[in-house]
């Protein structure tokens, strides 16, 4: 649907569900063809407006909300917009570990944006273009940062994805990540109930611990198990995000001084040591979710090549690990 005019759309409960749904993400659902830089261009000069006020693209909208739609331009022909060569159409479908009529599953590779940017033109978005245009084309229903490898999970239909999206607004999505981390943390399982708050901007942007009382502060809150330890330098955590703010584990992980390997932007020293040659070990590995029209999906991805390297240097074996992690920690509570 091509939009010619200003218009006000409500934001129905099922898109937002109960914590409500960024306002990008709406936007790319209902028109998958605009780009993250268009959304973004749209909302920082205003003439995206929800309830009549300025907002940003990553603002949340709310059930009921209306959102001043402005003139957008129409979806390109298909075939018009990517034309993918056989070598990148073949990489899309080297990383496919579920596919059905309904949903499919990829396992990101480290180092692979889920969208593009004003400096980035090789993304999963893009990479879209295999599976077709229009109709056709599968919908992001969530993201990974860039450095974060495994499951990434899309819906084939606009029904699907909707239905896979209000699943991760309801929390009945459980994800599962693995992480080597600096030191043993103590006690060795738990949660981590620590508000955070975006500082800086673009590539300098990162979140940061804050008091509750602080007005920009976000509820965050991560559960995490420690599965294995080489001895006192590194642990293996499984860790479950309850909330989904950017940067969540990663910043939770510095925030109580056990920082993820390989990570330049939230690292210490002692990490940075620890890590030698080794990217972010953070690795999205199983994610169970209701299917959109029967029972439920359970999805692992294999370890990222970034990931065995670590696994390696340090003696953990992936074979070891519980399939569900937290399983126990369900029964203490």
């Amino acid at each position: 649907m091509s939009i010619r005019e200003v218009q006000m759309i409500a934001v129905d409960p099922a898109e937002a569900g109960e914590d409500g749904v960024r306002l990008d993400r709406w936007f790319r659902r209902r028109w998958p063809h605009l780009t993250q830089v268009q959304i973004q261009k749209l909302a920082r000069s205003g003439q995206i407006r929800v309830d009549g006020a300025r907002v940003k693209a990553d603002s949340r909208l709310t059930p009921g909300a209306q959102v001043r739609v402005p003139p957008l331009p129409d979806a390109p022909e298909p075939g018009e917009r990517r034309v993918l060569s056989d070598r990148d159409a073949a990489y899309a479908r080297s990383m496919v570990i579920y596919e059905d009529d309904e949903v499919l599953a990829l396992n990101k590779p480290h180092g692979l944006a889920v969208q593009g940017g004003t400096k980035t033109s090789q993304h999963v978005d893009r990479l879209l273009s295999a599976w077709g245009e229009g109709l056709e084309r599968p919908r992001l229903v969530h993201r990974l940062d860039r450095d974060t490898s495994g499951v990434l999970v899309l819906g084939k239909t606009p029904a699907a994805a909707a239905r896979l999206s209000g699943a991760f607004a309801r929390h009945k999505a459980q994800k599962t990540y693995w992480a080597l981390v600096a030191g043993n943390p103590h006690p060795t399982e738990g949660i981590i109930d620590v508000p955070l708050a975006k500082k800086g901007i673009n590539d300098r942007e990162m979140v940061v611990p804050v008091d509750k009382k602080d007005p920009r502060a976000e509820t965050a809150e991560t559960e995490f198990v420690t599965i294995s330890r080489a001895g006192a330098r590194v642990s293996w955590l499984a860790l479950r995000p309850l909330t989904g703010r950017t940067h969540q584990l990663r910043a939770h992980m510095k925030a109580v001084g056990h920082p993820i390997l390989g990570d330049p932007k939230y690292g210490d020293e002692a990490s940075a040591a620890l890590s030698g040659g080794l990217e972010l070990q953070l690795h999205a590995r199983r994610l169970v979710i209701p299917h959109p029209t029967k029972g439920s999906l359970t999805i692992e991805a294999p370890l990222s090549k970034e990931m065995k390297a670590g696994f390696d240097h340090f003696g953990f074996d992936p074979h070891e690990a519980d399939p569900e992690p937290f399983a126990r920690r369900s029964k203490k509570r």
